[in-house]
């Protein structure tokens, strides 16, 4: 649940908190007073796209801030996701958001006091939070919402079975499009994979190992210059050890070092700072019999074998004739041939790879058309279920003679992949399966079934959309719905029954409803009135929470226009008291 919003800075919104919670909250003003600012500032909160043209030029940049309380169905999923992210929780069981937006376009996200990508809103909003306005009705009208609608009413349990259909018919659809290239392109596959066998045998023959190529230099320059690096291991070996080639005994280091350090212990017992320095020349003594030994090391390893120096020539050669061709450097020629290896499977085109690709087609193809059918089946179960329970909440909506069908036909075969349906007759296939899904609304007794797209008004449409809302709400969903002027084009009584199924919804939920209708807002358990103020330099616009008279004022204007009339104020507190009656009733 929402408790509180907070808008900065966007559009004509200075700086306002709406304080929110429970129930039902409805949100009225005049036109372009900024009701469309509150609903812009959710979508923000919740990953919504940023606009930078809604930014007030001052001070350029706009922020929302929103509190939620995780409702325990959806806290242990967000809590988890969000600690993946470095944020948490407040202590108190509230999570804070925030998201940022400057008039250059640049965005930011906060969960929790970290920052965090856009995206985090947007997946916690998917969990918490469900934005329902005008443009939901068209997108009501298009064939893949109304499957979508009915393949979310049908449950977890329907959407697995979605997840899996959908899964086969990739692979099916990838393995068909392999097999058909590759008999498309035989010739071109053949000649490709000629080109990388020689490459392969060549790369093969050499056998080249990842670094071999330094390694080789490396090793060419010592040879090359073996005399001069054993010249110099042997002097600095007879300055550290003091052992020359013929066995004379000269000065070194090491005995240097060991006379120091004999030195100042024999009067670390007068100054203790000697004694210090005498220990550390133990450290320098150990440190320089190291490089002694692994200088005697070096000395017994050097060798001046010409012929080994040959044999590197002759590899480094060889070497050098597959960069050439294949990469800048050994590497790259590995890498190249591990390239070359995996693509010439993909272009492999022997009869026997041809064969096996077909079997696997048919049997992708057989399980696909087993699970479409499964899929088809649970969608025709669902659909009368989806169909009865919309037409009783059209009842309840002013549309008691109206009735909902939800269609289940086979989608068309046309120049796509298609499987053969139970009934021997050809069928289109998508990653949806195989079924075209159609409202129609029956808006009468002995009138024609029609399409929703044809057959209903704009008003009709809004109920609709709100009884299937209310259908989706009984089978779960987001606990926080909002509502954008979906009563649009109602009015009379139709516009009091939206007000009642609201309220209904919002014993479960929370419902935040913008609107323009009294009879909707009548029903409100907290009421959020924006207001323009035109009396400075700038427009602004704050949010007021209307009680008691100042709630009558502003029904009674939106009653009639008179906010001050006693006739209109007195009919909105009938509105009010018969939407108390009803709300008690129900």
């Amino acid at each position: 649940m929402l408790e509180e919003l907070r808008i900065t800075g966007l559009g004509v919104i200075e700086d306002a908190t709406l304080p929110l919670g429970p129930g039902l909250t409805v949100i009225t003003g005049e036109t372009g007073a900024g009701k469309t600012m509150v609903v812009t500032s959710l979508n923000l909160l919740f990953g919504g796209r940023a606009d930078a043209g809604r930014v007030r030029a001052d001070p350029g940049r706009a922020t929302v801030d929103g509190r939620l309380t995780l409702p325990a169905h959806v806290r242990a999923a967000v809590e988890s996701r969000i600690a993946d992210a470095g944020a948490e929780v407040d202590d108190d069981g509230t999570l804070l958001m925030s998201r940022t937006l400057t008039a250059e376009g640049r965005s930011r996200a906060h969960v929790g006091g970290r920052t965090v990508p856009v995206s985090l809103l947007s997946e916690v909003g998917e969990r918490v939070f469900a934005l329902h306005g005008q443009s939901d009705q068209l997108r009501l009208l298009r064939p893949a919402e109304q499957r979508a609608s009915l393949d979310r009413y049908a449950g977890p349990e329907h959407e697995k079975l979605l997840g899996r259909f959908a899964e086969l018919y990739n692979r099916w659809r990838a393995v068909e499009d392999d097999l058909a290239d590759r008999r498309a392109n035989a010739r071109q596959r053949s000649q490709e994979a000629e080109l990388l066998k020689l490459g392969l045998d060549e790369i093969t023959r050499v056998d080249p190992q990842p670094g071999e190529d330094e390694l080789l230099r490396e090793e060419a320059q010592r040879l090359e210059h073996v005399e001069g690096l054993r010249s110099a291991a042997q002097l600095a070996h007879v300055a550290m050890s003091g052992t020359g080639d013929g066995g004379d005994e000269v000065a070194d280091v090491l005995s240097l070092i060991a006379t120091a350090r004999r030195t100042l212990e024999a009067q670390a017992g007068v100054d203790r700072v000697l004694g210090e320095l005498a220990a550390r020349l133990d450290e320098v003594a150990t440190l320089a019999g190291d490089v002694s030994t692994e200088l005697g090391t070096y000395l017994a390893s050097l060798d001046a074998d010409p012929g080994r120096l040959e044999e590197v020539y002759e590899r480094r050669a060889a070497l050098r004739a597959l960069t050439r061709k294949y990469a800048e450097d050994v590497d790259g020629v590995v890498a190249w041939a591990d390239r070359a290896r995996t693509r010439l499977a993909e272009v492999d085109t022997s009869d026997e790879l041809l064969e096996e690709l077909d079997r696997e087609r048919q049997r992708l193809h057989g399980e696909v058309a087993e699970v479409a059918a499964v899929l088809s089946a649970a969608r025709h179960e669902a659909a009368g279920r989806f169909a009865a329970d919309v037409t009783v909440e059209l009842a309840g909506l002013a549309m008691p003679h109206a009735r909902i069908e939800v269609v289940v036909g086979p989608k068309a075969a046309g120049s796509g992949p298609s499987i053969a349906t139970a009934a021997g007759t050809d069928s289109g296939v998508g990653p949806d399966g195989a079924d075209d899904i159609e409202l129609r609304l029956l808006p009468h007794p002995g009138a024609p079934s029609q399409p929703l797209q044809k057959g209903a008004s704009g008003g009709e449409l809004s109920r609709v959309m709100l009884a299937i809302e209310v259908v989706f709400a009984g089978v779960g969903g987001p606990p926080t719905l909002v509502f954008d002027e979906v009563d649009s084009g109602v009015g009379g009584t139709a516009a009091v029954e939206i007000g009642k199924r609201l309220a209904r919804l919002a014993r479960d939920h929370q419902v935040l409803v913008v609107t323009h209708l009294p009879q909707v807002a009548a029903f409100a358990d907290r009421h959020l009135v924006v207001a323009k103020d035109t009396g400075g330099a700038v427009t602004t616009s704050g949010v007021t929470v209307v009680e008691h008279t100042d709630r009558a004022r502003e029904l009674a204007r939106m009653l009639a226009g008179l906010p001050n009339s006693d006739l209109g104020i007195a009919h909105a507190e009938e509105l009010l008291s018969v939407a108390d009656r009803e709300k008690a009733q129900a």
